[in-house]
């Protein structure tokens, strides 16, 4: 049987705003089957590095919030600690970044919790027993949770190709330690020949494994380089850059593998906002232009298939020019992988395949319009 994605497109009418909409599919596609009532729900988000406009903006999230409260749930809006150096890698600098991108009581109506605590230590180990994990370092406030539903930002990534469900789930759920965990198999590498010895990434590691070298270049300790990737993030000159080979995919597997401690033994339900698709991750603290036109909204409660959706659902639309994807003719870019153009030596697919064989969820969809 086939997974249900149930989708809504961004038209709207007098008396049916994008709110209304949303309120719309989320009830179609069941939210409210879910025992709510008592329950501690964890809103997973990504709140946005300050700077960064293409997050989520906090009038869905109050609207969702507001639904599981009517069904009695306790919700919180949630994420976790960073592995790089930046305004969400501690709980006081993170609730500050929220609250100043939005997400505060003035305009969601449940509290903000960094699911990691003060210092992003706190987590629950989970049994998983996987090929790559045998437990997954969950934030703690994530892990004892009753039910999960994350609200996600799809777009593109520069590690995983793209971002959607199970990267919210897998990578943002993790504790610090999960996150160096996760990214301790994909080292990146320094392309001197397109290195100006800015110090970007010098300034951002927070490993301190980057130094500028005698030839007034970028180099990489790797005795103390943890995999971040921080420095492929900052970098505006694309002198540091991942590596391809097995590794790539791996971090793809631990996530899935993550996202599956996450979900296991507790109800999850998946909405993603194709919408302000930009082509990296919202961890950057600046968002380049939106590769397609903005599409709609996704819900199911099978987080791989509302991936595999939503990047068909951009891959299928024509671009926009004078973006990442370097084209003034969008048509050619119709029904191509633009996640592939972005960042070629990534490999989202392999990452959903394996998610299927490890049980989180199915490939396979039938969409239903609401």
């Amino acid at each position: 049987m086939k997974a249900k994605v149930y989708f809504t497109d961004m038209r709207t009418r007098p008396g049916r705003n994008l709110l209304d909409k949303l309120s719309a599919l989320i009830v179609k596609a069941g939210v409210e089957n879910i025992d709510l009532k008592d329950k501690f729900v964890a809103l997973k988000i990504h709140f946005g590095e300050p700077g960064n406009l293409s997050y989520i903006r906090p009038n869905y999230a109050a609207r969702i919030a507001q639904h599981l409260i009517q069904h009695r749930a306790k919700p919180f809006l949630t994420d976790a600690g960073t592995l790089y150096l930046g305004r969400r890698s501690n709980a006081i600098d993170h609730i500050n970044a929220a609250f100043e991108n939005g997400f505060n009581p003035l305009s969601v109506p449940c509290p903000v919790i960094i699911a990691d605590g003060i210092k992003a230590i706190d987590y629950v180990e989970i049994p998983i027993n996987q090929k790559y994990c045998q437990t997954a370092k969950i934030a703690a406030a994530i892990a004892q949770s009753d039910v999960i539903v994350s609200l996600n930002h799809f777009k593109g990534h520069e590690q995983t190709g793209l971002g959607g469900a199970i990267k919210n789930l897998g990578m943002g759920s993790a504790s610090v330690a999960g996150k160096l965990e996760l990214h301790s198999s994909s080292k990146p590498v320094i392309k001197p020949q397109d290195c100006v010895a800015c110090g970007q990434c010098v300034k951002h590691c927070a490993s301190n494994a980057v130094l500028i070298g005698q030839n007034n270049k970028a180099e990489i300790n790797y005795n103390r380089c943890v995999g971040c990737g921080q420095c492929v993030a900052v970098c505006q000159y694309e002198a540091a850059q991942p590596v391809w080979d097995d590794s790539v995919d791996v971090l793809c597997y631990k996530i899935a593998e993550y996202a599956l401690a996450v979900t296991m033994n507790k109800p999850h339900f998946h909405i993603n906002f194709i919408m302000d698709v930009s082509p990296n991750c919202d961890c950057w603290n600046c968002n380049d232009a939106a590769i397609v036109p903005n599409i709609g909204m996704a819900a199911s409660f099978d987080p791989v298939a509302i991936d595999n959706f939503s990047a068909q659902m951009v891959n299928q639309h024509a671009a926009n020019p004078h973006t990442a994807l370097k084209t003034q003719r969008p048509n050619e870019l119709q029904n191509v992988d633009k996640f592939q153009l972005l960042h070629p030596n990534t490999n989202w697919k392999a990452g959903l395949e394996y998610a299927e064989q490890i049980g989180l969820g199915k490939v396979d969809y039938d969409v239903i319009t609401v």
